[in-house]
């Protein structure tokens, strides 16, 4: 019993089943955990929109709808650019995201575009919705990298650490059986959920300028990949070059890519009058914001809608008096 508690101390078990059975359903547990990081973002979002007065939860629904969508088609068009050679003979098995595969850079171009486009069109201002994103973002990812555990992929190179991941023979890359891995799924989700933390105290300290806490956020979440895609072995057709991994040079242009908006924008301060902005479905037919004064006027109800939470401003009485003025 004793060489059992010590085994179990000594490794991570991998999942036997990559589904989760509820009753006769099946649900595959990769898609399951996107779906609750998805939820976790679109929450985190809609309370910063809520708590500067610049939108609703709804509005942040409709643009994760967006962003989701774009995000999956990039992400999966991502993986398989870089993984060709796996598809090149079967077309077939491109559109099946739920037995994995999904390139974080692709997904995160193309649903940032697709959310600030959808964002705009309910007239939240692109800088304003990425910085909502910035938290969010990394919260999602947090949990949708357990999704890797249960499919037995992207682990890393071989280890006896107490922490060590346990890989079944037919997923373990052809190492001997009972070898032990980094599991760089439980190191990426902690980083993230870390850079969450992060993030949020930085808006809350420094209130940065609308747009720059996702400068901050490429340059946390890049720095984070680089060392940990140093760790994997899952073999990539681009996986080498110039003796680093194509995902850390990725990795690298997101430092470089952060640290030059942020140096560019630098100087610029967190608007005074940003809560007089709101969102399109709160416009009535003559441009009115149909919430009313009192709106602004709510006891906030969540922590992030506190006056000295994460998202503060500090505008919301000095917000009030513009709610009814004609829209510029």
């Amino acid at each position: 019993m004793n060489a059992a508690v010590m085994h179990l101390i000594a490794s991570i078990p991998s999942p036997s089943s990559g589904t989760l059975s509820i009753g006769p359903i099946d649900l595959r547990a990769y898609g399951v955990l996107i779906a609750l990081g998805v939820l976790a973002a679109v929450w985190i979002c809609g309370r910063f929109l809520e708590a500067h007065d610049v939108g609703t939860m709804d509005d942040a629904s409709s643009i994760a709808m967006y962003g989701v969508v774009a995000g999956i088609i990039g992400a999966r068009l991502y993986h398989v650019a870089t993984e060709w050679s796996r598809f090149s003979d079967d077309l077939g098995a491109i559109p099946k995201i739920w037995e994995g595969g999904l390139g974080i850079p692709g997904g995160l171009l193309f649903g940032i575009l697709a959310g600030t486009w959808q964002a705009k069109r309910r007239g939240i201002p692109a800088p304003v919705i990425l910085t909502a994103a910035a938290p969010a973002i990394p919260a999602a990812q947090a949990i949708g990298r357990w999704g890797n555990w249960f499919n037995q992929e992207l682990f890393g190179r071989p280890t006896d650490l107490p922490w060590a991941l346990e890989i079944d023979d037919a997923h373990n890359l052809g190492y001997p059986s009972g070898t032990t891995f980094h599991p760089t799924f439980l190191y990426e989700s902690l980083w993230n959920a870390g850079l969450v933390v992060v993030l949020l105290w930085i808006q809350r300290r420094f209130r940065l300028a609308p747009g720059r806490l996702m400068g901050a956020y490429l340059i946390g979440y890049g720095i984070g990949r680089f060392w940990i895609e140093a760790l994997r072995i899952d073999p990539t057709e681009a996986s080498d070059v110039a003796g680093l991994r194509w995902n850390q040079w990725v990795a690298l242009a997101a430092v470089v890519g952060g640290a030059i908006y942020l140096w560019i924008t630098r100087g610029r301060t967190w608007p005074d009058d940003l809560g007089t902005t709101t969102g399109t479905d709160d416009l009535g037919d003559d441009g009115h914001d149909d919430r009313g004064a009192e709106h602004l006027h709510d006891e906030p109800d969540a922590e992030l809608g506190e006056p000295d939470d994460e998202f503060d401003d500090g505008n919301r009485e000095r917000a009030a008096p513009a709610v009814n003025d004609e829209p510029g």
